[in-house]
């Protein structure tokens, strides 16, 4: 597996953030029962960043928590036998996934937890699942699919150990 994880904050957390987005990474693949060492990028920024990406890529001039960058297009959600025959969808050197890229937005890691009455660290791990879901093909523009990977985000948190409860 490779992580690229760059932090162009200077945010420091009551956890280690790096740790939390690995096995948060790990645990999502191992889910959805991915059969391939994958390639994930996750950059963490804060609104100001994260605004000016959501502009340049999906014209909306706003922060956000949490973008993803899917590399592959899924037919349907996790369907990873489908993507055997697709070398486009594999890095030519590693021979690993290319599965895309996470951005996540620091300054919302700590509003939303106060926001939700949870962790920071519940926060930033049920960011980086939710993400790592739409990497995976899986979206939330229906109810069913919201509903869906609702239960699949607190699935792999509380795989971790990572609950409300446990705050």
């Amino acid at each position: 597996m490779t992580f690229q994880i760059e932090n162009e904050t200077d945010e420091v957390f009551p956890f280690d953030l790096n740790n939390v987005i690995r096995d948060v990474i790990l645990t999502s693949l191992d889910e959805e029962g991915c059969p391939y060492e994958a390639e994930v990028s996750v950059t963490v920024t804060d609104d100001d960043g994260i605004r000016e990406i959501n502009l340049q890529n999906r014209s909306i001039d706003a922060p956000t928590d949490v973008l993803s960058f899917p590399m592959i297009s899924f037919g349907k959600p996790a369907d990873f036998v489908a993507l055997d025959d697709d070398s486009d969808a594999f890095n030519p050197d590693t021979g690993e996934l290319l599965l895309g890229d996470i951005v996540l937005n620091a300054d919302r890691i700590r509003s939303q937890a106060k926001l939700y009455g949870h962790s920071e660290k519940r926060e930033a791990a049920f960011l980086t699942a939710h993400s790592m879901l739409h990497l995976m093909g899986y979206d939330h523009e229906e109810e069913n699919e919201r509903l869906e990977m609702e239960e699949k985000q607190e699935s792999i948190l509380r795989l971790l150990g990572i609950t409300r409860e446990s705050d």
